[in-house]
Formats: structure tokens, C-alpha cells, sequence
């Protein structure tokens, strides 16, 4: 019974929790501290990149029956190749 006792304390995470003072990360003292010599930019919250350039729709149906046609072609090839 002392052993489960033992595991329990060791991972209680409400215990860790609730503590008052938590020590930020690694990496949260590494931004403070070169982000309080040279600050960053604003930046809005999850800006969105630069726009990809658009096809016109042509352009995209174009690519599409031209796979198709290779397909088709290259199915009767196979066939007319195959021997029954």
C-alpha cells in the first residue's frame, strides 16, 4: 500500500498544478530575452501568406482532359500489345 501511495504523489498533476510560481520554459526565457533587446514586428494572428497565383479555370480543365486522353490512349495500347 506504501508503494501506490509512493506513485500517486509522484504524479499527482493537480498537486503540480495548483502551484503558485511556475518557472516558464527554455525557449519562453529564450524570446524574452532577445525579444526585450530587439522586439518583433506586429503581425496579426495567423496571417495568411501570400497569395498562391490563381490559373484561370481553362488552364485547369485543359490539364485535367489532357491526363485523361494519355490514359485512354495508353489503356489502347495496352490492349491492342496484349495477346488474347
Amino acid at each position: 500500500m506504501p508503494e501506490q501511495d509512493d506513485w500517486e504523489r509522484e504524479f499527482d498533476h493537480r498537486w503540480a498544478n495548483s502551484a503558485e510560481h511556475k518557472e516558464p520554459s527554455a525557449r519562453a526565457r529564450m524570446l524574452a530575452a532577445r525579444w526585450k533587446e530587439n522586439p518583433p514586428d506586429p503581425a496579426p494572428f495567423r496571417a495568411d501568406p501570400d497569395p498562391a497565383p490563381r490559373r484561370s479555370s481553362w488552364v485547369s480543365t485543359a490539364v485535367v482532359l489532357g491526363c485523361v486522353a494519355v490514359v485512354i490512349v495508353l489503356l489502347g495500347y495496352a490492349q491492342l500489345r496484349s495477346p488474347y
